[in-house]
Parts: structure tokens; sequence; C-alpha cells
């Protein structure tokens, strides 16, 4: 298996070939879900930054908000995903910056319900601790890679193949994620343009390469099968 170096080596090289689509695709996801998450906390914003808070009230617009964050956000996350692997696979002939949104909707339930049962099981890890919550987050983490990659796996399936893949590998995952500090700090201090136009990208791309390496290795040592990740064999 390639070392963390190569792996984001690999995301670097991909995501500059095909640099503007890149950015532009992660772009439109996340000025969707920022749209969103306006629509659900912007009365709650507004009351505040009047002085009101106190009557802050749930509105049909903030519930209206939520329910399509709730139905947009986990499909998106995986459309975006499939269109970062694709990339990183250099199978680019076919990919534009709408992508994410057409896939998103390809299958939808099965991608939904995935992203749901991966925020739940999350969350209720996360009641007992804090790091029983990341434990298992990172566990899940290859869950929405797995339901962009392999459209005949079931919803449920994708968590335990993910916590298969992950296997031994939770730690080097963490370390992976933290080897990138240092870009998040330097984007917080541009406001967010750095994020946008690189590091956001190179963190997708990045992470792509990664669930291919964890993948193959799994299919190498036997965690999972190839007829596992086809849905034509019991998980």
């Amino acid at each position: 298996m390639k070392t963390r170096q190569e792996i984001k080596a690999t995301g670097k090289e991909q995501f500059k070939l095909n640099y503007w689509n890149c950015v532009l695709a992660m772009l439109l996801v996340s000025a969707v879900l920022g749209v969103l998450a306006w629509i659900t906390n912007g009365q709650e914003i507004k009351a505040l930054a009047n002085g009101n808070p106190g009557q802050v009230t749930i509105s049909v617009r903030a519930n209206a908000g939520s329910l399509l964050t709730l139905l947009l956000a986990g499909p998106l996350t995986v459309g975006l995903h499939y269109f970062f692997v694709k990339n990183v696979r250099g199978e680019r002939d076919e990919l534009t910056v709408t992508t994410p949104f057409s896939e998103a909707f390809q299958n939808y339930p099965r991608k939904l319900g995935g992203s749901l049962w991966m925020g739940l099981f999350v969350f209720l890890w996360g009641l007992l601790l804090v790091i029983p919550g990341i434990i298992k987050a990172i566990s899940y983490s290859m869950t929405q890679y797995i339901l962009a990659d392999c459209p005949n796996v079931k919803a449920k399936d994708a968590l335990k193949l993910s916590m298969r893949m992950m296997q031994g590998h939770k730690w080097e995952a963490f370390v992976l994620g933290l080897s990138f500090i240092g870009w998040i700090i330097l984007s917080l201090l541009t406001l967010g343009i750095l994020s946008t136009f690189y590091v956001g990208p190179y963190m997708d791309s990045t992470f792509a390469a990664y669930y291919l390496e964890i993948r193959d290795e799994a299919l190498r040592t036997g965690a999972v099968t190839r007829e596992q990740l086809d849905g034509e064999q019991a998980v």
C-alpha cells in the first residue's frame, strides 16, 4: 500500500490535471449546502443580530431548510465523492462541474439511506464519549465513497464494508486528515479563499486516492471480496 506522502502526491497530481472542474464542482456543491444552511439558520442569526435572542423561533422557512439539508446533503456528498474518485482514476472524459448533482440523484434512495444511517450511528456513538464517536466516524468514513463507487451495494452494507476496510487503518486515516491542519489554518486566515481554490479540492482528491488504496488493500487481504463490492454476495 502507498505511503501517506505518496497518496497525497497522487491526490494533488490528479487534482491539478483537472483543476478548474474540481474547484467549480466543489464550489457548486458547497454553495448549495451553504444556501440551505442560510435558509435554516437565517432567521435565528437575524434575531440575534437585532439583539432579540429571546424571540428566536423555528420558522416554516427554517423547517424547510432543515428538511432539504437532510434530503440533499448526503446524496450531494456522495455525488462529489463520485466525481473525485473518477478524477483520481483518470476517468475525466465524462466529468463536468454538474456531475456531483446528476450522480446524487442516480439511485437516490440508496445514497440517502446510507448517508442517514452513517450519520445516525456516528451521532449515537458520539453520545457515549468524544473519542468513541471519532473512532466510529473514521470507521464509517468510507461509506459514502462505497455508495459512490459501488452502485449495487446496499445502504447498510456500505457501512459494514467501510468498517471492514478501515480495520487496522483508523489511526492511519486520522493522521492523514491531521496532516492537512496547516492548510486548514491558512484557509481560515484567508477567510476560506484558499480552501475554495486549493485546499478543499486537494483534500477531497487525496481522500479519494486513499479510498482507492484502502479498497485495493482490503481486496488483497480478503477483508472484502469483489463480489461484495459488486453487490453479488452478502456482507
